[in-house]
């Protein structure tokens, strides 16, 4: 992160623990009519932007998604269609119960090592890297399948363990500025860090296409963000950590649209 971004973060930061920010406080129990998704954060033309897919950029993710969809892979040269068919039947509703239980370890695997577990044990190919630019387009595309779809996290109960060390993280200060997450996203959600607004931190987007970054991205990328901004050492992609979090976070979020791919600034 570069010395701008840098200081930008110490100020804003600073001032959220003065209690110099706009409150409005967001608690993590609020009904679904006072959850709002990033997308509500957002001005009328990159709002725009999410709402028409020939502007969205993301699209251009899912467009390549597709072709992979579609393409044979590995030694045994079969494609995901092989197996699953049309993507707008058999994946419909499917990216919105992520995180769930893999019944083999019995822990949770979100949608990106769901993919991965397909392309080893099915297709005999290699995992594709996290943050890769084919892991975010075949995972844009598969979500796009659940877009307008309601997010539903199973109510599981084997994953009750997990998801509450999910929301010990959500809740738990870290890095040199001791914050939370909570202490943005919930207690200051709708106030700004310099002329951000803070968003109440529902991931109903993701991969997201994000103006910033020129590219998609995945929530546990955002997740790292944030805790580089708090001065924290981020978790690795893929890690335990960051899959409870997303776990407890499409929890706290559920019920709320899917906006796969969204755009944020």
């Amino acid at each position: 992160m570069g010395g701008r971004a840098s200081a930008f973060l110490l100020v804003g930061f600073a001032a959220l623990g003065l209690g110099l920010a706009s409150l409005s406080a967001q608690t993590a129990d609020a009904p679904p009519s006072d959850r709002k998704s990033g997308f509500d954060y957002m001005g009328p033309d990159s709002q725009a932007m999410q709402k028409d897919d020939l502007s969205n950029p993301g699209m251009l993710g899912v467009l390549d998604g597709e072709a992979m969809w579609n393409a044979p892979a590995g030694t045994t040269q079969k494609s995901c269609a092989a197996c699953h068919g049309d993507a707008r039947e058999s994946m419909k509703g499917v990216a919105a119960k992520y995180p769930l239980l893999d019944e083999a370890t019995k822990t949770p695997i979100d949608l990106v090592g769901r993919i991965d577990q397909c392309r080893v044990d099915r297709q005999q190919a290699a995992a594709l890297p996290r943050e890769g630019r084919e892991s975010l387009a075949l995972t844009a595309f598969v979500g796009l399948q659940s877009r307008g779809m309601p997010l539903a996290p199973p109510d599981d109960a084997r994953l009750t363990p997990f998801r509450k060390a999910g929301e010990a993280l959500y809740t738990r200060r870290m890095g040199q500025l001791n914050f939370s997450c909570a202490q943005c996203h919930d207690d200051n959600a709708g106030g700004h860090l310099g002329s951000a607004p803070i968003p109440q931190a529902h991931p109903t987007g993701y991969p997201i296409y994000r103006l910033e970054w020129q590219s998609l991205g995945s929530l546990q990328r955002r997740l790292r963000n944030c805790m580089v901004g708090t001065r924290a050492e981020p978790f690795a992609y893929g890690s335990p950590e960051f899959i409870n979090l997303e776990l407890y976070l499409n929890w706290r979020a559920r019920g709320m649209e899917v906006e796969t791919p969204g755009v944020r600034p």
